[in-house]
């Protein structure tokens, strides 16, 4: 080759760095939809980054070696635009790639690292290749107007990871990459191996904690919405029978996590006697100064009482939780939707006004602490927490029967 004709390295670079305002315009752009439409249960963080002049230098020396010949013009890679989307787990990322497919025109998926061993360093990253499209691109106008135009195919490196696998990441650029260190050293290179197994393992137990979570979520749900039905039967003198609800969550016997797992299954399942049984198994184990999950399971045990009718058992659950946690605000709650079925209205309206000045945007309270003075023939009380509850989102078929008492009672319309 006639060295004489080659570009130098300072042309090339002076040609690179010309474009580095037009890809991190577009950059922004791809980020912006990403942000708008990428929705995770805890939203992502990005990172984007041009890709710098000596990698790509590199690069461009490796694999186009005879362009660099004089006449060079810019030659685009695919990941000399990169954004990293960093997630919380592990079930994000099949999540975003999926949402990615709905606005972006995909080219490659790609997992990095899913080749090496289990014994060598390395972490796995999910690379999604977009095609840029054709609005994201800037005019080349203004301060483009010496750019010539690129494939119109470019593309953007996507790079999805959780907050566990970036910090490999970073901290592998730095020891291995960034100094071309690959160890010999085998005591070295396991400790490397280790260090990785041990943020695989984080990963792993991040996402189980967050299955258990989210199958916990749906069943106290299920439970509470049951608990809410019964309570309306009773209230409203309806002796129609709750629906029958039967949900199979898979668990792992043995903590107390697991245990309280169960007794909410078999109260969902209508095996109330089995819940209660749990229920108290769990407060057997846990110790006096457990103060939190003495509350919690209290407070479930209540729940299960007050299925199986047995009103004395639940209050007394419910006030033992509230003993236990002074901050329990449902607690409080159920304790009065007791003594309003109970018929002892005062008592309840104590116990609904002690939970909202714990929390105060409880539209049902406000509408249970409502009825509750109706019957108390404070009439200009009640009108008040109803109000209060319509506008903290309560469904208006829900009010209509308190609002038509109401309305006879004052002789107006509402």
């Amino acid at each position: 080759m006639d060295t004489s004709n080659l570009v130098s390295k300072s042309q090339i670079k002076e040609t690179y760095e010309s474009y580095n305002d037009y890809f991190n315009e577009i950059m922004k752009k791809v980020v912006e939809r990403l942000q708008q439409n990428v929705k995770l249960s805890a939203q992502p963080t990005y990172k984007s980054r041009v890709k710098s002049f000596n990698s790509y230098y590199k690069k461009v020396l490796r694999l186009k070696p005879k362009s660099v010949e004089q006449g060079f013009d810019l030659i685009y890679l695919t990941d000399m635009m990169g954004i990293r989307m960093i997630c919380a787990f592990l079930e994000d990322i099949n999540l975003a790639v999926e949402q990615i497919k709905e606005f972006f025109d995909i080219k490659e998926v790609e997992v990095k690292g899913a080749e090496k061993k289990f014994s060598e360093f390395g972490y796995e990253s999910t690379h999604v290749l977009v095609k840029i499209p054709d609005e994201f691109k800037p005019e080349l106008k203004g301060k483009y107007e010496n750019l010539k135009p690129i494939s119109d195919d470019i593309v953007c490196e996507i790079q999805i990871r959780t907050i566990l696998q970036d910090a490999w990441a970073e901290v592998e650029h730095e020891l291995i990459y960034k100094t071309e260190f690959n160890p010999f050293d085998i005591p070295l290179r396991r400790k490397l191996a280790s260090i990785n197994a041990s943020l695989t393992l984080a990963d792993i137990t991040f996402q189980e904690i967050r299955d258990y979570q989210n199958k916990l979520q749906k069943e106290l749900d299920v439970r509470r919405r049951s608990f809410y039905s019964q309570a309306d039967n009773f209230l409203n003198d309806n002796s129609e029978k709750k629906e029958n609800i039967n949900r199979v969550t898979p668990f792992v016997q043995g903590t107390i996590d697991d245990m309280l797992l169960r007794a909410i299954q078999a109260h969902n399942e209508g095996r109330m006697q089995d819940a209660v049984d749990i229920y108290s198994r769990i407060l057997d184990a846990v110790s006096g100064d457990q103060h939190t999950i003495i509350a919690v399971i209290r407070k479930h045990r209540g729940m299960a009482y007050f299925s199986m009718n047995n009103l004395d058992a639940a209050l007394d659950d419910f006030a033992k939780s509230i003993e236990a946690d002074p901050t329990a605000f449902r607690s409080y709650y159920y304790k009065g939707i007791v003594y309003s079925i109970q018929k002892k209205y005062q008592e309840a309206v104590d116990c609904y006004t002690k939970s909202l000045e714990i929390n105060e945007f409880q539209a049902h309270t406000c509408f249970r602490r409502a009825i509750a003075y109706f019957e108390l023939q404070e009439y200009e009380k009640s009108m008040t927490d109803l109000d209060v509850a319509l506008k903290l989102g309560l469904n208006p078929d829900e009010c209509k029967g308190l609002q038509e008492k109401l309305v006879k009672k004052f002789g107006m319309n509402m």
